[in-house]
C-alpha cells in the first residue's frame, strides 16, 4: 500500500481514538474493515503504540474501572476484556486495581431484594442475577448473608 493510503488509515485511525478509547485488535479490526490491508494496518497500529495513542495496558485499566464501577464483578470484566481483545498477559495487572465489590454487591442486594427478607426464590433470582454480573458463589453468599444480619438488626 502507498505512503498516501498508509497516512489516510493513520488519519482515520486517530480520528477513531479520538473518539474513544479501545484496544489494538479492535481498532485493527476496524481498520481491515475500512480496506486497509493487514500488513499496512499493523504498521499503523504499530505506529500509535510508539506514539503512544494506543496503549492496551492502559485501556484494560480503564475497562476495569468503568465495569467495577458499574458494580460488575470479576468474572463478567475478565469476559469485557476477552471481548475487546485485550490479551490476556495485561488482565492481571489491571484487575489488580479491582476494588473488593462488596459495597456494590450489598447495594445491588438492598435494591434487589427491597429491604425484606427474601424467601427462596427471591434469593435465587438475586443470586443469579449476581452471578450474571460476574460475582462467583463466595462473595454472593457472604453478601446475603451480611444483607440478613442487617435485616435482623434492625
Amino acid at each position: 500500500m502507498s505512503d498516501i493510503a498508509q497516512d489516510a488509515l493513520k488519519k482515520h485511525a486517530l480520528e477513531i481514538l479520538g473518539h474513544r478509547a479501545m484496544s489494538r485488535r479492535e481498532l485493527v479490526d476496524k481498520l481491515v474493515v475500512k480496506g486497509g490491508s493487514p500488513e499496512t494496518v499493523e504498521l499503523v497500529a504499530d505506529w500509535l503504540v510508539e506514539m503512544r495513542f494506543l496503549n492496551d495496558a492502559d485501556y484494560a485499566e480503564q475497562i476495569v474501572r468503568h465495569y467495577a464501577g458499574k458494580g460488575y464483578g470479576k468474572k463478567r470484566i475478565e469476559q469485557e476484556l476477552w471481548r475487546r481483545g485485550v490479551s490476556k498477559e495485561l488482565w492481571d495487572t489491571a484487575l489488580e486495581a479491582l476494588p473488593e465489590g462488596t459495597e456494590k454487591l450489598d447495594r445491588f442486594l438492598a435494591q434487589k431484594l427491597r429491604g425484606e427478607l427474601p424467601d427462596r426464590k427471591e434469593e435465587k433470582r438475586a443470586a443469579d442475577a449476581l452471578l450474571r454480573r460476574g460475582y462467583n458463589w463466595e462473595q454472593i453468599s457472604a453478601g446475603l448473608e451480611r444483607y440478613k444480619e442487617l435485616l435482623e438488626e434492625d
